[in-house]
Order: C-alpha cells, then sequence, then structure tokens
C-alpha cells in the first residue's frame, strides 16, 4: 500500500500543484479585465466569463505598447513622461531602479542570471550555489584592489530572497549547470540533483582577472 501511495502521489502532486499555480496566474491576469469598460467586458458580451483573456489582454497591451515606443513619435512621449514622473519625489526613485534593473534584466547583451556558480559561503570550505549577476561596481574593486564579480546567493526553498555578495574572480567555481537545474536544487532542498553530463570534468577555479561575459 505505501508504494501503491506514494506512485500514486509521484502521478497526482506535479500534476496539482502545477494546476494551481498556473490558476493562480490566470487569476491575477484575468483581474486587468477591470481595465475595461463594463460594457466591454467578457461577461456582459458573452453572458460568462472566459478564463485567459485577461492573459490574452495583457500581451496585446504590451505588444501595443512596444510597438508605439519603437518609433521616434513613441520615444518622444516616453520621454515627456518619464520627465513627469522625475518631478514626483519617491516615484522618481522606485521607477529609476525598476527600469534599469529592468533595461539591465532584458538587454541582450546581459550575462545576468545566465551562470551558475559555487562560493564559499557562509565561510571557507562550505560551498553554496549562486548565480552571477554582474560586475562589481568600479569603485568597490578600485578600493578593494580585487577584480570582483556580483553573484546572487538564494535562499532555500524560496530563492527570490536571498544575498548578494560580491566574491573575488579567483575564489568562483563556474558550472556547467544551467540555470534551470540550479533552481531546482535549491528549490527542492537538495533533493533534486542534475543528470551528471556526458565527459564532465571537474571545474576549474575562475582566473583572476578572467572577463565575465
Amino acid at each position: 500500500m505505501r508504494k501503491y501511495l506514494i506512485a500514486g502521489l509521484l502521478v497526482w502532486l506535479p500534476l496539482g500543484v502545477t494546476v494551481l499555480v498556473v490558476k493562480l496566474f490566470m487569476d491575477v491576469m484575468d483581474r486587468t479585465l477591470l481595465l475595461l469598460p463594463p460594457d466591454w467586458r467578457p461577461e456582459q458580451l458573452f453572458g460568462t466569463h472566459i478564463p485567459g483573456l485577461g492573459l490574452v489582454l495583457s500581451l496585446v497591451i504590451v505588444v501595443v505598447t512596444g510597438v508605439v515606443v519603437a518609433n521616434l513619435l513613441g520615444r518622444r512621449l516616453v520621454g515627456i513622461w518619464e520627465a513627469i514622473l522625475a518631478r514626483i519625489p519617491l516615484v522618481r526613485t522606485i521607477y529609476a531602479a525598476v527600469k534599469q534593473v529592468a533595461e539591465t534584466v532584458f538587454a541582450d547583451s546581459n550575462t545576468a542570471f545566465r551562470k551558475v556558480m559555487l562560493v564559499e559561503y557562509p565561510r571557507r570550505d562550505m560551498w553554496c550555489l549562486a548565480f552571477q549577476t554582474g560586475d562589481a561596481p568600479q569603485e568597490i574593486r578600485d578600493k578593494t584592489g580585487e577584480e570582483l564579480v556580483s553573484v546572487f546567493v538564494p535562499t532555500t526553498p524560496t530563492p527570490t530572497s536571498g544575498f548578494v555578495l560580491m566574491v573575488p574572480h579567483k575564489d568562483i567555481i563556474e558550472l556547467d549547470m544551467s540555470v534551470d537545474d540550479g533552481l531546482k536544487l535549491i528549490m527542492s532542498l537538495g533533493v533534486v540533483v542534475p543528470a551528471p553530463k556526458s565527459g564532465d570534468k571537474a571545474p576549474a577555479r575562475v582566473a583572476a582577472g578572467e572577463a565575465s561575459s
């Protein structure tokens, strides 16, 4: 009975959690339909609620916005909008920070969260997974005299929180592990271990001064 119970859970538990997460996401996106006038909402037009229309509406809004701001007139409108926001205390700080992070993450040349690394944390001879986020600020590198790289060390089992560390290149071990496999390892408390790749060799420390890109 125990064997059959576990076998059944291995089928239904991942499926159930996946359905709940997708449903939660769809419910949140469907709230964007509240932006429409009451007469334009699906309940009025079709007489029933249609799940997923909020996601479609969000995608349409994002794509249309992208088309508008991609031309010269759109960029000027965005510039005027940002100039207005820059005059509002607190709002300008939040907007500027979020925009800078978004531009960094979505840049084609960006290396953030594309490498999985090992760093010795919280002390020597204890290793933890980290994700590269970029080079440390030049001022910090100049004052420490070290070629530092910024890494994000997530907490378990919720990788959305964690610590930002600035570690010397020579003290980092780069892994061939994908970011997805690294996240699975962290979220599963170390239970889900990535399958070894054929021809894998022991990782070598990153040489001091090696480019992080």
